[in-house]
């Protein structure tokens, strides 16, 4: 019998109100941020393209996919603001939470 791939596993920090999730290297920011719990925690489209899901990561690495260049500039992306629909974690992170998100997820 083969054995599976273990997927890597980080710790994602929400700056804002300290609380600590796990996110897989092979799922979103967004779907590991839906596991605390949290109602109201605003999904939109989860494919890069209506922002509800706009965060600024602060410390880790990660890696992107295309988002809508009308939610997320080009200058924005490069400064790590991203849409934590279209992000998986390479590293530990530590994120802020920003726009409509912020009032549902931050206490």
């Amino acid at each position: 019998m083969e054995k599976l791939p273990v997927k890597a596993s980080f710790m994602v920090t929400v700056a804002d109100s300290g609380e600590v999730f796990r996110c897989r290297e092979d799922e979103t920011l967004l779907a590991g941020m839906e596991r605390l719990g949290r109602r109201g925690i605003p999904v939109g489209c989860r494919g890069g393209g209506c922002g509800v899901c706009k965060v600024k990561i602060e410390a880790g690495s990660f890696s992107a996919r295309v988002m809508s260049r009308e939610c997320v500039s080009a200058e924005e992306e490069r400064d790590g603001i991203v849409l934590a629909c279209r992000v998986k974690p390479l590293s530990d992170i530590r994120l802020a939470v920003l726009g409509k998100m912020k009032k549902n997820v931050c206490p």
